[in-house]
């Protein structure tokens, strides 16, 4: 095991050994964690993210379902020691299944949500990432193109790769841990993130990573935490301005304000996850009513979703109290690809280059 393998595997060691201190000195056994909801974020004014607040959930013994959820933590505990232990990984979805070989029923988990949300609590309170424990998320599918050279480390040993010369159209596949990259050379402008397949198929189609020397991330729709770290050692490493390209919505927002300030699951990683300097490009309602996109009505949940918009925490600036009260005013949403009414080098000639000149980033 590496130093910090060895040090992970410590940690949950420690945690567990705290519950048996706990039963030592006659005490009920117990954990806290901070409560993962949107009042208990604040912002941390230093690393402009934003990060859990003082309120905390106390998970204890003293109840049946409390009892399990102690049980089902420690049984998680040793699973996770002897994976490091032995060098293995497996993905979130596979603890959910392993769970059920179990020799304690008590300790099975009911569905994968259980057990997601156990291995977030375990990151809280040891202070080690999921992905120091050797969890893998399932294939988020992101990807990289653009003039970069990288050499990443892997079982089979390092591999040098340029994420243009080397690869297909696909791209380069973000891997579970992208601090196992190493960023050899860049010719990169800027960082432009984007949310669906289709519009970044259509970016490397129409070569935009070559003409605007640019480092395209499909973020894959919600980005996964590998693609959030990558894109802020982008910025952080390289020095890149990173803008986010959306659909016009606002679940699409949210993506934004995953990329750019954290999200309430992950909040316990703002620091090492959120690019708070990321800017956002569009679809913005403005564009639907300057471009005429097409578009479709907003639903009662999209609606919602907006006024939750106007008092979340990560939306309170002018620039996006004003993009959602237009939206709730035309009452109207846009997909990314409705550019393309415009003809399909519109978003690549006309639409990126204007707004990056706007943005300052051209």
């Amino acid at each position: 095991m590496s130093t910090d393998e060895s040090q992970a595997r410590a940690q949950l060691i420690d945690l567990a050994a705290q519950f048996y201190d706990q039963f030592e000195l006659g005490e009920i056994p117990h954990m806290e964690v901070p409560t993962r909801s949107k009042s208990n974020i604040e912002l941390d004014e230093e690393a402009n993210v934003w990060v859990y607040g003082d309120r905390t959930s106390t998970r204890s013994a003293n109840s049946v379902r409390g009892a399990r959820k102690l049980l089902k933590a420690v049984f998680t505990i040793e699973f996770l020691a002897n994976q490091l232990e032995e060098d293995r990984s497996s993905t979130l979805r596979e603890l959910y299944y392993l769970s059920e070989s179990w020799d304690n029923e008590e300790a099975q988990f009911n569905d994968q949500d259980e057990s997601n949300g156990l291995v977030e609590d375990l990151e809280i309170v040891s202070g080690v990432t999921r992905e120091d424990f050797h969890m893998r998320p399932e294939e988020s599918g992101a990807k990289v193109m653009g003039p970069l050279h990288i050499r990443e480390q892997t079982k089979r040993g390092d591999r040098d790769i340029h994420c243009q010369l080397d690869v297909g159209q696909g791209g380069y596949q973000i891997p579970n841990n992208p601090d196992t990259i190493e960023f050899l050379d860049h010719d990169a402008e800027f960082v432009l993130c984007v949310e669906t397949g289709g519009m970044r198929d259509r970016l490397v189609e129409n070569g935009f990573d070559e003409e605007y020397d640019t480092i395209i991330v499909h973020l894959g729709g919600q980005p996964a935490r590998a693609t959030r770290r990558l894109t802020k050692r982008f910025h952080d490493e390289l020095d890149l301005p990173v803008v986010v390209f959306t659909d016009g919505d606002p679940w699409s927002y949210r993506i934004f304000g995953s990329v750019a300030y954290g999200s309430i699951k992950s909040a316990h990683l703002s620091e090492y996850l959120a690019t708070p300097e990321a800017q956002f490009i569009g679809i913005q309602p403005a564009d639907i009513v300057e471009y005429d996109l097409p578009t479709d009505p907003l639903s009662d949940s999209d609606v919602n979703a907006l006024e939750n918009e106007l008092t979340d925490p990560r939306f309170q600036t002018d620039y996006w109290k004003e993009q959602i009260e237009l939206q709730l005013e035309i009452g109207k949403k846009a997909e990314q690809q409705a550019l393309a009414s415009r003809g399909l080098d519109f978003v690549t000639d006309t639409y990126l280059p204007e707004r990056l000149e706007e943005m300052g980033v051209l």
